[in-house]
């Protein structure tokens, strides 16, 4: 089945009620059949309701639909994108690993990966996305996992998937890629060899900002790269707070599975079930809303390249840009999302021109049905040094635009009268 119809029915079932529409369980807990039954869940015997904080069933109906969409094998829904950018990492590293990260990421995994992070013992070793070369000296046998964004915020890089996978299967190192802007409707990471994928559902997924999560999506077969490797020995030998239970060994997707039963247990990040409906109902209309969402970005990518006080516009579907042949290569119809930025003179120039829209709000937030205009150097990205905005490619001029579903010729006059 395609995109549009798996959207729409994949992972429900429907229950005894034959609901059209997939219930809220909104229930903290579940009945056992008796002790026994209860025993065979808590042992793995059985799979079943334990706690919401493990497994909830409309919790599962995002999980499993969210798991064919991206065309993995498994999924675990989290309460935000930063939930499951750290359950991602606290999965394979400990203290006096490293992890393998992009410059070019959200501001909110920068200062996770290199600051918090930092108090756990685990060491970030920064690349740049337009260099995957870059990555090799950075490796050893501490290394664990490579990081990166399919579309990068706000610099709106395009990432070369197959040089960065080739460079991590030689290590044997698991890669994990940030899909949150692109989607799966846009782009397949497990057609590239990517292992693990990672999204806030706060932005495109539910596509009204209207509930936080996150989800973790694993590849088939991941088992492969885990079993018997050395870098990952908690996947590979006896889990003690888990009856000694070895993941490797498991007929089940092992990499969210171990997510589910140490740290979500653990930590407690756990989605609610009210919103994982939210998020099964954007997920309904996700295909139809990226291509409005790239059509109108274009269109105005394309109007502001022209514009004489724009020094620069970072969008990849544009045929003018770098990028471009890398949409071309990974990206489904050329699409590239609706999310760009564009470079003016300075700081001042761009805070002027984000107070001066009427359609634009300033949000610090993307992939809403409204179009949204952040300055990132003064609020998603202000806790960063000059160099390290540099780096991340957000300059004190940079303007990111969230481009929503309003009617694109609006979008184009707002934009026009802000810049004058």
């Amino acid at each position: 089945m395609q995109a549009k119809t798996l959207a729409i029915h994949a992972g429900y079932e429907k229950d005894a009620q034959n609901t059209m529409a997939v219930p809220i369980y909104q229930s903290t807990a579940y009945e056992f059949r008796d002790t026994a039954h209860a025993a065979d869940l808590f042992a793995l015997k059985e799979l079943g309701n334990i706690y919401t904080r493990l497994m909830n069933p409309t919790t599962d109906v995002f999980e499993k639909r969210f798991a064919i969409l991206e065309g993995g094998v498994a999924a675990i829904g989290t309460a935000s994108g930063m939930a499951a950018i750290f359950y991602t990492i606290a999965n394979v590293a400990e203290a006096g690993d490293n992890i393998i990260i992009a410059k070019q990421v959200y501001g909110g995994t920068t200062t996770l990966t290199g600051h918090t992070l930092k108090r756990f013992g685990i060491e970030t070793r920064y690349f740049d996305v337009r260099n995957p070369s870059e990555i090799e000296a950075l490796i050893d046998d501490k290394s664990k996992i490579i990081l990166f964004e399919s579309i990068t915020n706000p610099s709106i890089d395009v990432a070369d998937f197959d040089a960065i996978v080739s460079i991590a299967n030689k290590h044997h190192i698991l890669t994990c890629v940030d899909n949150t802007v692109a989607t799966p409707i846009l782009f397949s990471p497990f057609e590239y060899g990517v292992d693990v994928t990672v999204h806030s559902t706060s932005k495109y997924t539910t596509g009204q900002g209207l509930a936080l999560g996150g989800i973790i999506v694993e590849r088939e077969n991941l088992v492969d790269k885990i079993k018997d490797n050395p870098r990952y020995k908690h996947f590979n030998t006896p889990d003690e707070s888990y009856h000694g239970l070895v993941y490797s060994d498991l007929p089940l997707p092992l990499f969210t599975l171990r997510v589910r039963l140490a740290l979500l247990r653990d930590l407690g990040g756990a989605p609610s079930p009210f919103n994982s409906w939210l998020h099964i109902q954007g997920l309904e209309t996700l295909p139809l809303r990226m291509r409005q969402h790239s059509d109108s970005a274009l269109s105005i990518a394309t109007f502001l390249e022209k514009h004489p006080k724009v020094k620069k516009v970072n969008y990849p579907g544009l045929h003018t840009s770098a990028q471009y042949p890398l949409v071309k290569k990974y990206f489904k119809n050329e699409m590239a999302s609706g999310l760009l930025s564009f470079e003016v003179e300075n700081k001042e120039m761009a805070q002027k021109i984000a107070d001066a829209t009427d359609i634009f709000s300033v949000v610090v937030n993307i992939g809403d049905s409204k179009s949204i205009i952040t300055h990132p150097a003064s609020t998603t990205h202000q806790q960063l040094s000059a160099k390290e905005l540099e780096e991340a490619g957000v300059p004190g001029g940079l303007i990111r635009l969230s481009v929503g579903l309003e009617d694109t010729q609006d979008l184009l006059d707002d934009l026009a009268k802000a810049l004058g």
